[in-house]
């Protein structure tokens, strides 16, 4: 499938509400902002999108979509998630997220990724190997916390393939608290065939137990 230059804009709302202060870390705001990072044929707003239908699952209004720049495998390519505990008026871009994932650690060189990070409770979660502090340390990150995970080798260790979203989606649900596991679970399940859907949450589980903050 092609997509243009412009940007989709996907907006789910929904009837039932539920209250983000019957949770914990940022389910305390009214509205979280995510800003996923990848390469074309990553899965960065596959990522997004099943950030999304859990949320929505779980109760939450919802927006998921994508930013493509040249249109060709490896181009870098932005993905945007909002979850929020009230409809969503807004349809742009995220320019002061809460929360940032890098699904390649190659853009760290290239992609400001830490553009709107400027806040104690921010985080920036890193498809890394590295030491959190290591990174927190080259990037000059001095607002918030940054997690990494060896997404890459939990990926090709259980599907034999280095494909990082789903791992990713892993250390968001630790590092946020926004959906809970058992929710993605269900999603990764309406959304795959079974074998694939157990796979891709042995990886997710894989990223949660291993995923390191500083």
């Amino acid at each position: 499938m092609r997509f243009s230059r412009k940007m989709y804009i996907k907006v789910f709302d929904i009837l039932l509400r539920k209250d983000f202060r019957e949770e914990k870390g940022f389910a305390l705001k009214t509205m979280v902002e995510f800003r996923w990072h990848g390469r074309g044929g990553q899965g960065a707003w596959t990522a997004s999108e099943l950030l999304a239908r859990t949320a929505l699952d779980e109760g939450k209004y919802i927006q998921s979509f994508p930013e493509f720049g040249p249109e060709r495998m490896g181009a870098p390519v932005t993905a945007f998630t909002r979850i929020s505990t009230e409809p969503i008026r807004l349809h742009c871009a995220i320019y002061d997220p809460d929360v940032v994932i890098v699904l390649d650690n190659t853009l760290l060189k290239s992609v400001p990724v830490t553009a709107g990070l400027n806040q104690d409770e921010d985080v920036l979660i890193i498809n890394s190997s590295e030491e959190p502090s290591v990174l927190k340390e080259n990037l000059r990150v001095t607002k918030g916390k940054v997690w990494t995970v060896p997404a890459t080798e939990i990926a090709i260790r259980i599907l034999g393939a280095p494909i990082t979203n789903t791992a990713l989606l892993g250390v968001v649900a630790k590092a946020t608290e926004i959906v809970s596991l058992e929710g993605v679970e269900k999603t990764l399940k309406g959304r795959f065939r079974p074998d694939l859907a157990e796979k891709n949450f042995s990886v997710i589980k894989e990223a949660y137990k291993e995923a390191k903050a500083e």
